[in-house]
């Protein structure tokens, strides 16, 4: 019996030194994009109600680890936000981030000139809780941009 429970105990170890790592995944500007992309192909082809209610829901398929998607309207009202459902109906067009740059603002306004683009700005992180640099990627469509962002 206790050969029986030294071979199990030497097979589990060999396992577990056998099992990569995995460490918590941070999202890649790559992962932004397409999250966007499918959240862009989402809304088109089920309508704006129902896609800001799957962004925005608890088990949105548009979440993974740090990763979610936030809909503004081009006058910065948050329709749909993946982190944050208390933010959903509220204007954040003069919101800034810690170091004062009015980063709602400047998304519409490269929205209004741009169908995707990139932004950068200071966030709170929802897994860490701590304020990060972060990127944003964004898609304009119709009178709203779609954006998921990548904490570096």
């Amino acid at each position: 019996m206790k050969t029986v429970r030294h071979l199990l105990g030497a097979c589990t170890a060999v396992a577990l030194l056998m099992t990569p790592f995995v460490a918590h995944a941070e999202a890649t500007a790559d992962d932004a994009t397409a999250m966007v992309k499918k959240g862009v192909s989402f809304i088109k082809a089920n309508g704006k109600e129902k896609g800001h209610a799957e962004i925005s829901s608890k088990t949105s398929q548009f979440k993974k680890d740090d990763l979610y998607l936030v809909v503004y309207g081009l006058d910065g009202m948050v329709h749909a936000h993946g982190a944050n459902e208390k933010m959903i109906g509220k204007n954040l067009i003069e919101l800034k981030d810690i170091d004062g740059k009015p980063f709602v603002k400047e998304r519409v306004e490269m929205a209004k000139t741009k169908a995707t683009f990139w932004q950068d700005y200071k966030f709170t992180n929802p897994e860490t809780k701590k304020i990060e640099p972060k990127s944003m990627y964004c898609e304009k469509l119709d009178e709203s941009v779609v954006c998921g962002g990548i904490y570096k």
